[in-house]
C-alpha cells in the first residue's frame, strides 16, 4: 500500500510539472529551480507578491525598466545572452499573470551569504528610519508589493541601488528622496542587514 501511495505522489508531481507552460519553466534557466537563484547577480523571484512580479514584467515588456544582459545559467548555456526586455516583449498579459501567480505561490528561500554583524546592526537602524514604511518587516514583507529585500542576493541589490542612484533605473519620487539621503556607508550597512536575514 505504501508503495502505491508513493507511486501516486510521484506520478501526480510529474503530471503537475508537465502542466507548467514552457514560458514559466524557462525562467529557471536564469533564476534557478523554483525561482531560487544560485547566482548572486540574479534575483530570487520565488515568494514575491504577484502584483510586484506582474508589474515588473510589464515594465520590462514596455521597456520602462533597465534590463541587464545576462548569459543563461542553466540548461543550454551556449545560447546567446539575453535580457528581461527581450524575454518579456512578446508575452501576453495572460502569460505575465500566470508567471506572477506561479512564482508568488512558491516559498522564498534566503540566499546563504556572508555579512558583517556590526554593519548589519547599523543597517537595521537605517532601515527602520529610511526604508521601513515601504519595506516592512525588515524588508521581508510580501504584502507591501515592493519586492523582498531581506535575504536577497547582495550583489544583485548593490547593482540595483547603483542603477537607482545613477538614474538608469526609474524610481518613485518618495523612494528617490530616501535613496538620495543615503551615503555609501549607509548603503553598505543596509546591504549587510538584508544579507543577515537568513
Amino acid at each position: 500500500m505504501k508503495k502505491l501511495i508513493g507511486l501516486f505522489i510521484f506520478l501526480s508531481a510529474n503530471c503537475f510539472a508537465a502542466d507548467i507552460p514552457d514560458y514559466i519553466t524557462a525562467c529557471a534557466d536564469c533564476h534557478g529551480e523554483n525561482g531560487i537563484s544560485s547566482d548572486s547577480d540574479v534575483p530570487i523571484i520565488a515568494g514575491a507578491s504577484d502584483i510586484f512580479l506582474s508589474e515588473t514584467m510589464v515594465a520590462y515588456k514596455e521597456a520602462r525598466r533597465l534590463a541587464i544582459e545576462s548569459k543563461y545559467r542553466h540548461g543550454d548555456t551556449e545560447r546567446p545572452a539575453t535580457d528581461m526586455q527581450k524575454i518579456a516583449k512578446d508575452m501576453t498579459d495572460e502569460q505575465i499573470e500566470e508567471i506572477a501567480t506561479h512564482f508568488a505561490s512558491l516559498e522564498f528561500i534566503p540566499a546563504k551569504q556572508e555579512f558583517d554583524p556590526v554593519l548589519a546592526e547599523k543597517g537595521a537602524k537605517i532601515h527602520d528610519i529610511r526604508c521601513k514604511k515601504c519595506h516592512e518587516d525588515g524588508g521581508s514583507s510580501v504584502d507591501d508589493d515592493s519586492g523582498i529585500l531581506a535575504g536577497q542576493w547582495t550583489p544583485y541589490l548593490r547593482a540595483s541601488i547603483k542603477h537607482f542612484r545613477s538614474g538608469e533605473r526609474a524610481m518613485q519620487k518618495k523612494m528617490k528622496v530616501k535613496v538620495d539621503q543615503l551615503d555609501d556607508d549607509a548603503v553598505e550597512a543596509l546591504l549587510h542587514y538584508y544579507a543577515s536575514q537568513q
